[in-house]
């Protein structure tokens, strides 16, 4: 695969453009806001993985079997595919494993619909899991079993996710913007599925329950991420907590997304939802890495 070890490039941006990551993951960068953050995300997580275990000098075997568990509609699996001679995301959900099949991708990518607890693959065989904003939902005891099974000796698992930390920035206002979605999102805590405690502490039981002593939790993984004030309202509606609320009041749970547009654009003195800002987004990472 001509994977040179991370010492070889000079910072990790310059890694991460060699391998082609920014080249793919553009295609994907021009989406919904959910899509940004991901994928933004994937980018430091695929970073961090190069310096501590997965390219480094001491791991000669080839890098061969990727899976992403809970891959959703294949965003992140796509970006995979540069990498590895074979790319498999997973899902516990038919119909996103059908949207993933449908949307673009590379001949070494494939699709199945499983459990988390239950990954179709011999023991010893694989190189990376990956999970991206998706392990919180996992039963975890169960998980981490298949985990250290199908994991080849010195590979490694990677489980990700943003946290409920986020901030808005646009010329003068940012902190009354980051106000306003600090508030939102504290409404909607309140119909949170107790697994998102996971998200809330950083990934803190995650990281304990990584059956290896070889294993790190990096907590402060900083971006800012352009998106326009409809991004950040699609932000907004792909949390699971704002899908409850929708379920239990769909009226009130528009009703305050509107509301919360209204009141950014009000603040940043424009009309158009389509004002570009930033926000701010901390994520949290667990990184572990089997023994011989």
């Amino acid at each position: 695969m001509g994977v040179k070890p991370i010492g070889y490039y000079r910072n990790y941006s310059n890694y991460l453009e060699n391998q082609s990551l920014y080249s793919v993951t553009r295609t994907w960068y021009v989406y919904r806001g959910v899509k940004r953050t991901k994928i933004s995300l994937f980018i430091r997580i695929c970073a961090l993985l190069a310096e501590t275990w997965l390219f480094s000098p001491q791991k000669v075997d080839p890098v061969r079997l990727a899976v992403d568990v809970g891959c959703g509609s294949g965003q992140s699996t796509h970006v995979l595919a540069a990498h590895f001679e074979k790319v498999v995301g997973t899902d516990i959900s038919e119909a996103q494993i059908e949207a993933a099949k449908q949307a673009a991708s590379f001949p070494n990518v494939t699709y199945h619909v499983c459990p988390a607890e239950e990954l179709p693959f011999e023991d010893g065989s694989v190189d990376l899991i990956t999970a991206f904003t998706a392990a919180h939902w996992f039963d975890m005891p169960r998980f981490m079993k298949e985990v250290d099974r199908v994991l080849k000796p010195h590979g490694c698992v990677a489980l990700s996710t943003y946290t409920t930390d986020f901030s808005m920035h646009y010329k003068d206002c940012s902190e009354r913007l980051t106000e306003i979605f600090t508030e939102t999102r504290d409404l909607l805590l309140k119909y949170s599925d107790e697994k998102v405690n996971l998200v809330i502490a950083e990934y803190k039981e995650v990281f304990e329950s990584v059956p290896f002593p070889d294993k790190k939790r990096v907590t402060q993984i900083l971006d800012k991420i352009p998106m326009s004030v409809s991004g950040v309202i699609g932000l907004f509606q792909s949390f699971s907590m704002y899908q409850a609320f929708l379920r239990s009041d769909p009226e009130a749970a528009k009703s305050l997304l509107q509301k919360t547009e209204q009141r950014f654009l009000e603040t940043m003195g424009v009309c158009s939802n389509e004002t570009q800002v930033e926000i701010g987004i901390r994520s949290a990472c667990v990184l572990g890495c089997k023994g011989p």
